[in-house]
């Protein structure tokens, strides 16, 4: 039996993978109706998602994804099966391999993902932990693509928390060569060891000033303050307003970027707090094509996970 598929973390798949499916997922984005008429990749599959966590755009994606390349999707949480009585996730991966063709897990600890997947006879997407969010990076670097035609000499800034979608953009940077200036509070710092893997690459700097870090980007990205994977008490961040408030992407630093730069969200966004309305609801915000995006690669994904299986 081949080993399933998993797509976990950006830094597991080189770069030249990374570039097929993006590519893959732009195929899909000119063609979607002619795309779904035809006998998909998902035909006759089952795509079982298990979410622990809340979700809007991760699970809307990717039950249209996998409805539109002809198989169906199935959405489980924790109370409403037997995970909430106690059974583990190692036997609940078993029994989802015996019932369904690929599956996604969104949940709070890493470690749970390689859990489940460890123990899984079919393929495993992530969709989210708090480590990582590399389905939201690649619908980032889709929209990347469509806006300035090639990652080819792209300068990005991540600019806010050091949080799990930043370290999927770190990841990304260091497989696919783009330039990626990161500024985060000094307590809100991506992991250490990645921060160190990531700038002996030579794609990826930390910088103190958001200035510095937009300065000549085509994209500046943001995250909400209120992460999923953060409790401020635990994390000492009793008043998370005043540590991220030097942070907030507003016009003056769309200003320090480069021209036609971009303003990038995972969403959801709360105006006023790490964006401003003036910037997410202005010209130079791509947050709708981004969250389109997630679409187009969930497809590319799904069907790189199946053909191997």
């Amino acid at each position: 039996m081949n080993q399933p598929r998993h797509f976990l973390d950006l830094d597991r798949l080189n770069g030249a993978l990374l570039g097929r499916l993006l590519e893959r997922a732009s195929a899909y984005k000119r063609d979607r109706t002619a795309l779904r008429a035809e006998p998909g990749a998902g035909h006759g599959r089952t795509l079982a998602m298990l979410f622990e966590k809340p979700s809007t755009r991760t699970r809307v994606s990717f039950e249209v994804a996998m409805n539109e390349l002809g198989g169906r999707a199935l959405t489980l949480d924790r109370q409403g099966t037997q995970m909430g009585r106690g059974e583990s996730l190692a036997d609940t991966a078993r029994v989802l391999s015996r019932y369904a063709d690929v599956a996604l897990l969104r949940t709070g600890s890493h470690t749970q993902l390689e859990e489940f997947a460890g123990h899984s006879e079919i393929p495993v997407i992530n969709g989210l932990t708090d480590r990582s969010h590399p389905c939201q990076v690649m619908a980032d670097l889709l929209t990347l693509r469509d806006r300035f035609g090639s990652l080819e000499g792209r300068h990005v800034a991540w600019v806010g928390d050091g949080n799990n979608v930043a370290n999927s953009w770190i990841h990304a940077a260091m497989q696919l060569g783009v330039r990626l200036r990161v500024a985060c509070p000094p307590s809100r710092q991506p992991p250490a060891e990645l921060v160190s893997r990531a700038v002996d690459s030579g794609f990826v700097d930390l910088v103190d000033e958001p200035a510095a870090a937009a300065r000549g980007a085509s994209a500046v990205v943001t995250d909400t303050w209120k992460s999923m994977a953060a409790d401020p008490s635990v994390d000492g961040l009793a008043d998370q307003q005043a540590v991220f408030r030097p942070f907030q992407v507003d016009q003056s630093l769309m200003d320090a970027a480069a021209p036609g730069a971009v303003f990038m969200h995972c969403l959801p966004a709360y105006r006023g707090e790490e964006v401003t309305a003036e910037v997410i609801d202005g010209p130079d915000s791509a947050v709708w094509d981004e969250a389109e995006n997630r679409l187009h690669v969930q497809k590319a994904i799904l069907e790189w996970c199946l053909a191997g299986s």
